[in-house]
């Protein structure tokens, strides 16, 4: 069988050991986005310790300050205004509120998928069968 491609699963938000269960509840822009405890495939707990996606407030800084710049650098792109400085502060700000809830799951996927040396990837996980049930 073969494997699914990690970045696929990063995109998808699928669990960093099977890449088949699903991370988070619900879709980004609804009021049930929170992370699932447990993977529901291969049964991952996906807090590995007590506050450890306080780090992820790091990766979503990350995020956000590349947001803001690509944010800044189309505003001029599409305006070509140098005069103006609430134009793009205001272009910001609405931007980064509109992306904050794409921030809170990519933040948590690229900690653990990149960051988290306790975590990889078992090929055999990868099926459609939920080990353990028959």
């Amino acid at each position: 069988m073969s494997q699914t491609p990690k970045s696929w699963a990063m995109l998808k938000c699928k669990c960093p050991r099977c890449r088949r269960g699903d991370m988070f509840k619900g879709s980004p822009y609804s009021f049930s986005n929170k992370i699932n405890l447990n993977c529901p495939h291969c049964n991952l707990f996906f807090e590995i310790e007590p506050g450890y996606f306080y780090a992820a407030m790091y990766v979503s800084y990350a995020l956000n300050v590349g947001e803001a710049l690509g944010i800044a650098w189309l505003t001029y792109l599409i305006t070509h205004n140098q005069d103006s400085p609430w134009l793009y502060l205001g272009a910001i700000i609405f931007g980064c509120f509109a992306l904050a809830p794409v921030n809170f799951r990519y933040s948590r996927v690229f900690l653990l998928y990149w960051l988290s040396p306790k975590i990889h990837y078992q090929s055999y996980l990868d099926t459609d069968d939920i080990p353990g049930k028959s």
